[in-house]
């Protein structure tokens, strides 16, 4: 029930996030209304079929064969045949930094991602509870709506440069319009970004709760966000900001008042709740 409440609040988001697209339009006036309700509607088309092509082609993640890392197979076709999923396609991404990330528009067209770094610096162990946390995304359905979402915030936040260089169309010139476009366009990607870190710290929750579901055990995912927390401070990773919000692990800097506005929940809380799986004994 709690995954099926989450799922549900999870897509709300995104239907906020696109009526806030075309809220601003409205407010814009004349023609913008349909051009921001035409780009809704292309967002999430183009956010299904190809979300994951971008994902992995903006992360250079390249296939990795079998042969290349049989204990990385061995350990996600036990956790795929565990989880009733079929076998994902398998990548791997140049950074040194430990991370990985699933995308996809549902568990047949699914990828899981993993940097060059993670099976290089951290345990079997460790690299199995991150691949169960990504898994669980791939079996919760909820790798394609993150990405709709980072794609729709990132609209949001380019046309409002864009509105505010070239201004708008001169169909509907009144004080009334023009400041209420100016305010959308100014709150327009506040708000945006609130929506997209509503959707995004549900998901890690949810994931971490059905990874360590999966596993049997929670320690391994709890001892794996520390380690990642701890090499994200060292080994420094960059990746383009839309995209950051699929890493099981906040792959930018963010310290100080940016965490409040991070993408992740705080590793602390994600810990302490995986934590008190085990102390509970829900898993056993």
């Amino acid at each position: 029930m709690i995954g099926f409440t989450t799922r549900l609040r999870t897509w709300l988001l995104i239907a906020a996030l696109s009526s806030l697209l075309v809220a601003i339009g409205f407010l814009l006036g004349g023609s913008y209304i349909y051009l921001f309700l035409g780009l809704a509607v292309v967002m999430n088309f183009f956010g299904y079929f190809f979300s994951d092509k971008v994902a992995l082609k903006s992360s250079r993640a390249q296939p990795l064969e079998e042969s290349q890392a049989p204990d990385l197979y061995a350990d996600i076709r036990e956790l795929t045949q565990r989880a009733g999923l079929p076998m994902p396609r398998i990548y791997m991404t140049p950074s040194q930094q430990p991370n990985a990330f699933a995308t996809g528009r549902n568990p047949a067209h699914a990828a899981v991602a993993v940097t060059q770094g993670l099976l290089q610096l951290m345990p079997r162990e460790q690299v199995k509870g991150v691949l169960a946390h990504e898994l669980s995304h791939v079996k919760n359905r909820d790798i394609l709506v993150s990405s709709i979402a980072a794609m729709i915030g990132s609209v949001i936040t380019w046309l409002s440069y864009m509105f505010l260089f070239f201004g708008g169309d001169g169909e509907n010139d009144s004080p009334l319009s023009a400041l209420g476009g100016l305010a959308a366009l100014i709150v327009g990607p506040i708000a945006a970004t609130l929506l997209q870190l509503g959707i995004s710290r549900q998901r890690e929750y949810l994931a971490d709760a059905s990874g360590a579901r999966l596993l049997g055990q929670a320690a391994p995912l709890a001892d794996a966000l520390e380690s990642l927390e701890r090499a994200s401070k060292a080994i420094p990773m960059q990746v383009n900001p839309a995209t950051e919000s699929l890493y099981i692990m906040n792959p930018l800097s963010a310290r100080g008042m940016s965490k409040l506005f991070s993408t992740h929940p705080p590793i602390e809380e994600r810990v302490r709740r995986l934590r008190a799986m085990d102390a509970a004994g829900s898993l056993a």
